[in-house]
Parts: C-alpha cells; sequence; structure tokens
C-alpha cells in the first residue's frame, strides 16, 4: 500500500475542503441544462436513458452539457459524521469547528414547507417507480441528517443540536406515507410522492426515530421504531439476504443497500438497549418483554445478514463485489459503506475490524488517486477516474474516519492503530 489510511483520510478531507465540498454525483444528468432545455425532460423513458448514460460512461461528460458541481445535503451530512469522528478521537478546537461549520450547512440546507426537517437531493431523479424533482424531500439524506445531528447532541452540544433533530421525527410520522401489512408493523415510503416499500429506506427511517427517541426519551418514538425494523426483519430471507424492496421489480439486493440495513439495525438495538427503562415506568411488563423478544429477534436478523453479506459480498483481500453473483464492478460506494458497517458492528460480531481495514486497504490501492480523491469504479479492463462527491469522497471520508477512531477507540488497547506501521 502506497500510504496509510490515516494519510489517505487526511489528504481526502483536504481535497473535498478545497473543492467546498462540492461536485458531480452519478445521478445528477437531469441537471444539465442541455436536456433541460429540450422536450426530452417530459419524457420518463428519455429521463432514465440520460441518466443511466452519465451515470456508465467511463468518461465524464457534464461539464460538456452543463451539469453544474454543487453541494449535495447527504455528502454535507456524511462530512459531518467524518468531522464529528476525528473529533471525538481529536478533540482539538479546530475539529470542533470543522465540524460545527459542517453541521451549520446541513441545518441551513434542510427544506422548508415540511412538518419536520427534511433534506432532498439537489437534482431531479427518476427511479423505476416514481420521479422526485429536485428538492423533494426523500427518507435516506434526511436520516443520514438525522445521525449527523444526534451525534452532533451526544458530542459537542445536545441542546443546540437535538431540538433540530427532533423535529425530523414530525417529518417522518406525519409526511412519509405508511404502508400497514400488520398491526404491529409499518413501512414508510421513500418520500411524501410515493408508496414504494424500500426495505434498507424504511429502516433508516427507523433508525432516525429510534436515535432522536433515545436521546428525548420518548417512547412513542421507540414504539414506531420497533413497528418499521419488525417489518424489515419479518422479511429476511431464508439465506439471510434481502431483497432491495417489497415489490416484484425490487427483487435484487447488492453490497451497500445491505450494508445500509446492517447498520440501520445495529443502530436501533443500541437505542434500545440504551433505553432507561426508569423513564418508561407506565409500561406493562408486557410490553418490556415484548421489547426482549423483539431485540432477540432483531439480533438473530442481524447475524443471519451479516453472514450472506460476508460470505456473497467479499473476496479474501477485501475486494468489494456490487452484486453477489458478479466481480465488477468494484464500486467505491459498496467499499466505504461497508467499512462503514463493521466499524458499526463492531463489538457485537468478531472481527469486523479485520475485515473493515482489508476492505479500507484494497481501496486505497486500487480506487485511490495521488491528488487524494477516490475513483468511482474499477471495471474488467479499466478504472472508471471520475470523482463523486457524495457517492465516493464524502462516504470514504466517513468510513476512514470511523475506522481510524475504531481502532483507537478499542476497550482493551490491544489492538493496533491502523496506518501506524
Amino acid at each position: 500500500m502506497a500510504i496509510n489510511l490515516q494519510t489517505a483520510h487526511q489528504n481526502l478531507w483536504e481535497w473535498c475542503r478545497a473543492q467546498g465540498f462540492a461536485g458531480y454525483d452519478p445521478f445528477d444528468a437531469l441537471s444539465s441544462r442541455l436536456f433541460q432545455a429540450t422536450p426530452l425532460k417530459n419524457s420518463r423513458a428519455m429521463r432514465v436513458g440520460w441518466t443511466q448514460l452519465h451515470k456508465r460512461s467511463p468518461v465524464n461528460l457534464r461539464q460538456l452539457v452543463s451539469i453544474p458541481r454543487e453541494r449535495n445535503s447527504k455528502a454535507i451530512a456524511l462530512f459531518a459524521l467524518s468531522a464529528l469522528a476525528d473529533c471525538r478521537r481529536n478533540p482539538t478546537k479546530e475539529a470542533e469547528t470543522e465540524a460545527r461549520e459542517l453541521l451549520d450547512d446541513l441545518i441551513w440546507m434542510s427544506l422548508k414547507g415540511h412538518s419536520g426537517a427534511a433534506w432532498g437531493y439537489n437534482f431531479d431523479w427518476q427511479s423505476r417507480s416514481f420521479f422526485a424533482p429536485r428538492g423533494t424531500p426523500t427518507i435516506v439524506p434526511t436520516a443520514f441528517a438525522a445521525r449527523a445531528l444526534c451525534e452532533a447532541a451526544e458530542v459537542l452540544a445536545r441542546d443546540e443540536y437535538l431540538p433540530f433533530a427532533r423535529t425530523i421525527c414530525d417529518f417522518i410520522l406525519n409526511d412519509l406515507n405508511r404502508s400497514e401489512e400488520a398491526k404491529d408493523e409499518v413501512c414508510f415510503s421513500y418520500s411524501p410522492l410515493d408508496r414504494t416499500r424500500v426495505f434498507n429506506a424504511s429502516l433508516l427511517a427507523a433508525e432516525a426515530l429510534a436515535s432522536v427517541g433515545k436521546l428525548t426519551g420518548e417512547a412513542s418514538l421507540i414504539d414506531w421504531a420497533l413497528q418499521a425494523t419488525r417489518y424489515v426483519i419479518r422479511r429476511q430471507r431464508e439465506d439471510g439476504s434481502w431483497a432491495y424492496g417489497a415489490d416484484d421489480y425490487q427483487s435484487w439486493n447488492d453490497n451497500f443497500h445491505t450494508a445500509f440495513v446492517l447498520s440501520s439495525l445495529s443502530r436501533i438495538l443500541q437505542a434500545l438497549a440504551a433505553e432507561p427503562e426508569k423513564e418508561f415506568t407506565a409500561e406493562t411488563q408486557s410490553t418490556q418483554r415484548s421489547r426482549r423478544e423483539f431485540a432477540e429477534q432483531a439480533e438473530g436478523a442481524l447475524r443471519r445478514g451479516y453472514e450472506f453479506w460476508r460470505e456473497r459480498f467479499f473476496l479474501g483481500n477485501g475486494w468489494p463485489k456490487y452484486f453477489p453473483d458478479r466481480l465488477y464492478p468494484a464500486d467505491v460506494h459498496s467499499a466505504a459503506s461497508a467499512i462503514a458497517a463493521l466499524v458499526e458492528l463492531r463489538g457485537r460480531i468478531p472481527g469486523t475490524m479485520i475485515l473493515a481495514e482489508q476492505i479500507a486497504e484494497w481501496t486505497v490501492d486500487n480506487l485511490h488517486d495521488p491528488r487524494g480523491f477516490f475513483y468511482y469504479q474499477r471495471r474488467r479492463f479499466y478504472r472508471v477516474r471520475i470523482p463523486y462527491m457524495r457517492w465516493a469522497e464524502a462516504w470514504m471520508s466517513y468510513a476512514l474516519a470511523r475506522l481510524i477512531e475504531g481502532s483507537y477507540r478499542t476497550a482493551s488497547g490491544s489492538e493496533r492503530i491502523i496506518g501506524s506501521s
């Protein structure tokens, strides 16, 4: 490995900061001023085709078709989480200032006109199911904003960040659509515009509710989180995997969406374990017993999911596969989200930090540019060297920060500091 992980993290951070944390995205094609000036923008098929053209191209055509470099709210949330991890590891005034500035930017980027704080993407987006115009609030960037704000409440200032994080729960409970297929479960939609049942997205909503509920002591938020979690764990396949969603056209699974499910499950279980029973004395013993049974079921689902993911998505050298049955593409997003998930699972499942370091080293060896950023993908005969700010850089910054922090915070003190030799 040419550089160690700490150096890679620092160089990446400096490169991203020099860009103003702004850049391109794999899905930003509909921001093209050229495309928007044509009638093609009104065609669903053309929106999908135009997006896939730019997403799959090994050459970055965005400047030619006037796609602007912009800040993305999920990327800012991830950079804030990275800064908070660095602040926990090295609590200097400079680290705190950097985290606070990103958190301020994140709060400023929240969308207005909804029941609570929410975030969306900075480009029009066409999925298989629905069209989301620029600025549509969606649960994925919103949940990562909630994660950043909850961590900021614990690391920096509870009174400053927790009240704003609490309003996110109002958006989730009042503005997102819900599928209720059993009386004790619920699935949250991706946005207020759709009724899709996407497992990782609904579980991210559950994570946000559980994380805020843990900090505020609101039993009702925990209960909503448990209902959404039941929906997902009951739809785990026999082999331990999860499909992307509940509909037939969503039957595929991939590396990073599985990582999202495992990360959220772990965080929900942590919130449940940290729940102080003395603050919920009105609950009956039956409810407490039900929660313990739920925790056991969720723990079992997490372990089965992890075993499938570990066995099917990674080679022995840390190579992260995008799909379980294909070697290519090796995608930076799969690598980074896997590293972050493995750090989340540290202490719950043995050996996760070893695998996380293997993946990180493989990614630095294969997808790192000497200028500091990370490439998008390694394909069979070439690498796609486009630096995508959200998909690649923000995720790798978060992943490396959490991995470095995790090694420093080893309880026994026996684990070596990564990248130090």
